[in-house]
């Protein structure tokens, strides 16, 4: 339809110059959008403002001689100008609700478009360590960047989601080493008995679950072995449960074996096959949360020597220092001239000791991204911000100018029933994004997550995302999805059991079939529906363009209270004593149909499931 009408300006303007109502000037965006006024009309434009300049007329002017010269045709019911030169469209009954058609013929693929033009895209997010598990802030961006991927992907995007696996550098020996501590500690306790495994195990946890007990840390003889534990390795060690978990596998596996083996030897064991174990509970995570990678990037790749007997970090260095941009200083330190791009100052690479900072190896890895795609989307936490500026630089500086953007995520706050859920990153405690799944489901953690725009705070209420009731956005989105699916199944004389064999569209097809007359909804909230439907693909392709995918969900909530609003009005099906005109219930069962597949394809946007009963 917006194609259609801003056709009919384009041609009235040319009509009107012919006819030397108006001057010739060229004409630009016709600036056609929906009102919020909908008694301002179906669609508005601003062209006639546009152009006052270049036609040098008053833009009410150009706006008369436009609605004047309006072509005829059956979709436009009326064209009215408006205020200082607005031209407002007023669809037809039939034009506006044609809409409901249109979905019910398109499925799923309503709303999809090419602005995308089929460019190659990356999208990198999530991003952990992988020397424990998810935490709930890795939870927003795995929410955030794979609902992105699935609005770019329907914008005509060619989507690459990639997890950047950070593997390489001293937390991971810090790891190793803690998990070793661990492991010791377990055989001693075996040892000194004697204890079993199990018994040596609920030893250890005890003493851990006593020192996150202690508040003011004040009995320290309550957990001697938790204190020995960091009196070791220092408070960077990784004290969670988990790492107890892990050596305790390996106990059962290799027994005491690696008590007395080469310290070196016993670490290299013990944090390779370890790291293993927790890149593995990753992707589990991310899959069960319906999020999969194409590509899960190891940054050792970077420092593997080619045939050439240069790491992809020398060969970026290399390229580079061919464009100018490297220079050391007389301590022997290697520096990225980062001013030259309009940084505030110079960013090191190669430290006096010779060694490598964090930049250096995003300077490679961004280098290697661009051998692959047009362009890179980063989502990063909101603590990098400062640090947005050197890496665009150096996408710059190796040749990449305007194809690197960054977005910043802000903290998630866990609450229960309103009250903070105490964390604390010295004792190891929080809770897991798999154990928040795991209590929450993955639909309505999802949802949560991905509702705020990504620069905003969210207070993630786990007791009030878990209430089955209309103050629950998800609860409230999915019910109306539900409910639609039941009305189809009693229309189509169906039970639960054979929709699940048929498919709810077969069930629906079966219930409507192809003749019905979608001119007989008249109802202010019909007409509602078709007006919140209609602006699903111009949503879409904002939020493409935006990286804004948590309108979905704002869109979603305002269709499901339009449906809601019209089910209380609109008898949509006859009952005992409420006869109703069969054209109107096969229309209104066409809406509702329309509807569910707007939820559901909005739902499936931002990665939550489209339940058919609840």
């Amino acid at each position: 339809m917006q194609e259609k009408i801003e056709g009919l300006i384009r041609a009235a303007i040319a009509d009107a110059q012919s006819a030397g109502e108006l001057p010739a000037f060229e004409v630009g965006d016709v600036g056609l959008e929906r009102p919020a006024d909908t008694t301002h009309g179906d669609w508005s434009s601003t062209v006639a403002l546009r152009s006052a300049k270049a036609a040098r007329m008053a833009p009410g002017r150009i706006a008369a001689a436009i609605a004047e010269r309006m072509p005829s045709d059956p979709a436009i019911d009326k064209v009215e100008v408006a205020g200082p030169g607005f031209v407002n469209f007023h669809l037809s009954t039939a034009a506006a609700n044609d809409v409901f058609r249109t979905v019910r013929e398109q499925g799923r693929d309503f709303g999809r478009s090419d602005i995308g033009h089929g460019q190659r895209i990356q999208v990198e997010f999530v991003s952990a360590n992988p020397v424990g598990p998810m935490h709930v802030g890795h939870g927003r961006w795995a929410a955030l960047g794979d609902s992105l991927c699935r609005v770019l992907e329907h914008a005509g995007y060619q989507v690459e989601r990639e997890f950047y696996v950070n593997d390489h550098g001293s937390q991971m020996d810090v790891f190793g080493s803690s998990i070793v501590m661990r492991y010791l500690q377990l055989s001693e306790l075996m040892a000194q008995g004697p204890r079993s495994l199990d018994e040596a195990y609920a030893t250890l946890v005890a003493d851990r679950d006593a020192f996150v007990a202690d508040e003011d840390d004040e009995r320290p003889e309550t957990h001697p072995l938790m204190d020995a534990f960091q009196a070791a390795l220092g408070e960077n060690s990784y004290g969670g449960a988990y790492i107890i978990d892990i050596a305790r596998g390996i106990l059962a596996s290799d027994g005491d074996r690696w008590v007395d083996a080469d310290a070196q030897e016993r670490l290299d064991d013990f944090r390779e096959r370890s790291y293993k174990v927790m890149l593995d509970s990753i992707r589990q995570t991310c899959h069960d949360v319906r999020c999969d990678f194409d590509v899960w990037f190891s940054e050792r790749t970077l420092y593997e020597k080619g045939p050439d007997g240069r790491d992809a970090v020398q060969r970026a260095f290399d390229k580079l220092d061919d464009m100018g941009y490297l220079f050391r200083t007389d301590d022997g330190a290697l520096w990225f001239r980062s001013t030259a791009l309009g940084d505030d100052k110079d960013r090191v690479l190669v430290k006096t000791n010779g060694d490598y900072t964090y930049f250096a190896s995003d300077v490679a890895y961004h280098w290697n991204k661009f051998q692959r795609v047009d362009h890179v989307i980063d989502i990063w936490g909101a603590d990098h911000h400062g640090y947005i500026r050197r890496v665009r630089n150096a996408c710059e500086a190796l040749g990449y100018p305007d194809q690197f953007e960054v977005l910043l995520g802000q903290l998630v706050n866990l609450l229960r029933g309103g009250v903070p859920v105490r964390m604390s990153k010295r004792k190891g405690v929080m809770v897991t994004f798999r154990e928040l799944i795991d209590e929450v489901g993955a639909d309505a953690v999802r949802y949560t997550l991905i509702s705020r725009s990504s620069n905003q705070a969210i207070d993630f209420d786990i007791d009030a995302v878990k209430r089955e009731s209309s103050d629950n956005p998800v609860y409230y989105v999915q019910y109306a999805h539900a409910r639609i699916c039941s009305i189809l199944r009693r229309a189509a004389g169906v039970d639960l059991d054979e929709e699940r064999r048929l498919g709810i569209d077969a069930v629906a097809a079966a219930a409507i079939g192809d003749d019905y007359d979608l001119s007989v909804l008249t109802h202010p909230t019909e007409l509602e529906l078709g007006r919140r439907i209609n602006e699903f693909p111009e949503l879409v392709a904002a939020c493409a363009r935006d990286r804004a995918p948590s309108r979905i969900t704002h869109y979603v909530q305002e269709l499901a209270s339009d449906f809601h609003s019209f089910y209380r009005e609109c008898q949509v099906l006859p009952s005992e004593g409420r006869p109703i005109d069969e054209r109107v219930s096969k229309a209104r069962l066409a809406a509702c149909d329309a509807v569910r597949l707007v939820l559901a394809l909005s739902l499936q946007l931002v990665g939550v499931s489209s339940p058919d009963k609840m």
